[in-house]
């Protein structure tokens, strides 16, 4: 038998489908298990250990013709026994309908064998949890996914910056086609955390350098310039003491080494719908997150955190 699950995209929503992507592979133990993904989530699967294959999926326009084509050759001369459907968007629902056999297919197309619609308001780890065991799979980890497996050894990166294990982690960036993520006051903390003693630290992606330049405390990057990878982040990560993030990918990442801290939440979603309320993370969530002071999440910080 092979196996191919799909989860495309996005980084946060790549991260949670680990605990899911577990519970299958240990329901099909001998069997090769393919994902396809964006490019650039590649590396990622190809690290995580419950995967054999990663295949690459640039989500082309549904008009690019020949894109289509290859698509379904790729179905067809792979005749996958049984698709796992963990995007569950309508771009899969078209790959169901018109690229892939009528194989056993599980997700929320129509007609597939294994339908299973997500509720409005439940988080797609509360889904699939249910979806897999109404699939008679055992859902130990999709609730709680694990990926130590990500985190690079950076005891030696943290030496060479004179820094120790222990620092305050921000992530103050956020996708940018969703600006409302983006709580606008995390230079005011870190001044406040520097005040305690605390060292703040950002470990910023390409979208993040010039902002976290405008931070006070250390901004890591790598010597020769650039950035790190998501695999030193959760090594960063996994050496805080905790973390204050925005609703976005890395934040997620953390929620998901087990980390500590605050992830801020905008009405944008609910941190329900994310499915982050079940990790040890504290969420604080305002309408408008100019509206979460500094003052507030100072506060939290130190009666949750630092009251030791």
């Amino acid at each position: 038998m092979s196996l191919l699950i799909i989860k495309l995209s996005a980084l946060g929503d790549v991260i949670q489908a680990e605990g899911a992507i577990h519970d299958i592979h240990l329901h099909h133990p001998q069997e090769q298990i393919t994902v396809l993904t964006m490019p650039r989530f590649r590396t990622i699967m190809e690290r995580c250990p419950w995967v054999d294959e990663v295949v690459c999926d640039s989500r082309p326009p549904r008009w690019n013709l020949a894109a289509m084509w290859r698509l379904r050759r790729f179905f067809h001369s792979r005749k996958f026994d049984r698709v796992y459907d963990l995007q569950q968007a309508g771009r899969t629902t078209f790959y169901y309908r018109w690229l892939s056999p009528r194989g056993e297919w599980f997700g929320n197309a129509p007609g597939c064998a294994l339908f299973r619609e997500r509720p409005k308001g439940i988080s797609a780890l509360d889904h699939f949890h249910d979806a897999l065991q109404a699939a008679d799979i055992p859902a130990e980890h999709t609730l709680h996914p694990d990926v130590s497996w990500m985190a690079e050894q950076v005891d030696d990166i943290l030496r060479r910056e004179g820094l120790k294990a222990g620092y305050v982690l921000l992530i103050p960036g956020a996708s940018a086609a969703h600006p409302q993520k983006r709580w606008p006051y995390f230079a005011e903390l870190a001044e406040k955390l520097l005040a305690r003693g605390l060292t703040p630290v950002t470990v910023p992606g390409p979208d993040e350098l010039v902002l976290c330049r405008t931070l006070p405390g250390r901004m890591l990057i790598p010597p020769k310039g650039g950035w790190y990878d998501y695999f030193f982040l959760a090594g960063f990560i996994r050496c805080a003491a905790f973390i204050v993030g925005n609703d976005t990918g890395p934040t997620h990442i953390a929620a998901d080494l087990g980390g500590r801290g605050l992830a801020l939440f905008s009405g944008h979603a609910t941190p329900e719908s994310t499915g982050i309320t079940h990790s040890d993370l504290t969420v604080l969530q305002k309408e408008k997150l100019a509206d979460l002071s500094v003052e507030e999440v100072e506060e939290c910080l130190v009666s949750t955190f630092l009251s030791d």
